[in-house]
This record gives structure tokens, C-alpha cells and sequence, in this order.
């Protein structure tokens, strides 16, 4: 399940690279069900806010009528930053499935103990390196053309 799932994830990010955007995707899963995409959008949208994963989050969010999230699992091509990885512990996700590392914004290995993250009362599994060669190969590709 988690590599079909990433699969849909780097088809949103090969969408985001079409648009020239950084080639991020996630997509936002409940009971085997995509509720939410996205891709980056920051460039077309001028957000620094529009990344793959809220934008999967507020899509997921609008179709079941509620921001909690519980018993979903959000899947992205790279580790989440910062902001991604809180809207997704303040969605109440339960699952964060990642492709490659992202060593100079990503904070899920930075907050991390045995696969778990825990805030207040809230804990989120964390599983790196689903499609990995895959995933970094698609950004390392979009970096070699703009270096």
C-alpha cells in the first residue's frame, strides 16, 4: 500500500515539474481512499505556504468536512519542513510515509524517536525512505538544470 500510494505522490510532484514548480508531491489517504493532493504551487501561486502536503491536507480537510484528519496517513515525496509536518500534527494525521530526505529544510528526523513523533497528547507514526531512489532522483534532476 505505502509504495502504490507514493507512486500517486511522485505523479502529483511530475505534475508540479511540469509547472516548473520544485517536483514535491503528497497525497492524503483514509482507509485506502486518496482524499487530497497536491503538488508545490509555490512559484504559480506566489505562497510560501503552497506546498505539496497543505495543499493534500486542505483538500483531504474539505472533502470530509472536518480539519482533524484522525486515522490518515499523508504521503510525500520528500520529508515534510517544518510548517508541512505541523499542519499535519494539527490535522491530527496519524501516519507520515516519506520518499527521500530532505537535508536542508526537513524536520521529521530531526523530531523523531523509534518511528514516532509525540506532541502533547498526539502521537504520528513515521516511515522514510518509501520510493526513495525514485523520489530524489526527480529533484535531483529539476536541481541539475537550474545549477
Amino acid at each position: 500500500m505505502d509504495e502504490s500510494m507514493m507512486l500517486e505522490a511522485l505523479r502529483e510532484a511530475r505534475d508540479g515539474l511540469l509547472e516548473g514548480e520544485v517536483p514535491i508531491g503528497a497525497v492524503v489517504v483514509i482507509d485506502g481512499e486518496i482524499l487530497g493532493r497536491g503538488h508545490n504551487r509555490k512559484e504559480s501561486l506566489q505562497d510560501p505556504t503552497a506546498h505539496a502536503e497543505t495543499i493534500a491536507l486542505r483538500e483531504a480537510s474539505a472533502r470530509v468536512g472536518s480539519w482533524r484528519l484522525e486515522g490518515a496517513t499523508l504521503y510525500a515525496t520528500a520529508e515534510p519542513c517544518l510548517m508541512c509536518l505541523g499542519a499535519a500534527l494539527q490535522a491530527r494525521v496519524g501516519r507520515i510515509v516519506y520518499g527521500c530526505p530532505e537535508p536542508k529544510f526537513g524536520a521529521v528526523r530531526l523530531m523523531q524517536a523509534d518511528g514516532v513523533l509525540k506532541f502533547g497528547n498526539h502521537r504520528l507514526t513515521v516511515v522514510g525512505g518509501v520510493l526513495q531512489d525514485e523520489c530524489a532522483a526527480l529533484l535531483k534532476r529539476f536541481f541539475a538544470t537550474k545549477r
